[in-house]
């Protein structure tokens, strides 16, 4: 009974501020269970984290050329109550990742091999991510675990939240679920339209990423593929959604 009521009182601590609310990237009601400021503050300690076992580029065009495009994206988004941040990794994978509350990075192979359209439409698919808060719906499912795990097996009365967030961060870091990626897609299209970005462009890029598959052969898993779609399945469906805002634009 001791346990339990700790349990109960831990997650209303944490959990107090949970609010249902309209999201319209998914356009539907959600439970949103950590809060704008709570999911900064988290991405922010991801951020400091990555930014000091990665080798982030301090190269002055490519970081221009990505904060302007971000930025033009994210002004085009469902979601404008955060400030986004833009960042290189130094890495030769064609690969980008976003993390909660608005930080996103690319890596810089992606500077390298993407026209300006391709790489708003990358950013438009992370920001899609962010928009529709999955990783903030996926750290709600594994912290809530984390806690009573904690708070159950722990030889002490007090947890440490601090290492369980980081431990949530290291899973939601590793990707989406199949249906959260294809509404990123969608959302992609949507925002690279908005902010007068070719989201065809999205093809051509996904044609690439299907060249670095087949020159690093079959062993050879992108992590930017890994718990995606099928690139085939998703140029279809890139060209579906197309055609869809070509219907809905017309006067």
């Amino acid at each position: 009974m001791i346990k339990k009521y700790i349990i109960f009182i831990a997650v209303v601590f944490l959990f107090g501020g949970c609010v249902s609310i309209y999201n319209p990237a998914t356009q539907r009601n959600e439970f949103i269970l950590i809060d704008t400021a709570s999911e900064i503050s988290l991405g922010s300690t991801m951020s400091k984290q990555i930014n000091s076992e990665s080798k982030i580029s301090n190269d002055a065009a490519w970081n221009e050329r990505l904060n302007r495009a971000g930025q033009k994206v994210a002004q085009a988004s469902d979601r404008n109550d955060i400030k986004y941040q833009f960042f290189v990794v130094e890495d030769d994978d064609l690969n980008a990742f976003a993390l909660p509350g608005g930080f996103v990075y690319v890596h810089s192979a992606v500077l390298k091999e993407a026209n300006d359209d391709e790489l708003a439409c990358v950013l438009a698919h992370e920001i899609g991510h962010i928009a529709a808060r999955h990783s903030v719906k996926r750290l709600q499912v594994v912290l809530g675990y984390q806690i009573v795990m904690s708070l159950a097996f722990s030889k002490s009365s007090a947890v440490d939240l601090y290492k369980a967030i980081n431990v949530v961060f290291n899973v939601v870091s590793l990707g989406y679920s199949r249906e959260d990626e294809r509404l990123a897609d969608r959302l992609a299209v949507k925002y690279a339209y908005k902010s007068n970005y070719k989201p065809e462009a999205m093809i051509s890029f996904f044609n690439k990423l299907k060249a670095q598959s087949g020159q690093r052969g079959e062993s050879y898993n992108l992590v930017f593929l890994s718990s995606h779609p099928p690139i085939d399945e998703r140029i279809n469906n890139v060209k579906k959604e197309i055609s869809l805002l070509a219907v809905t634009s017309q006067p």
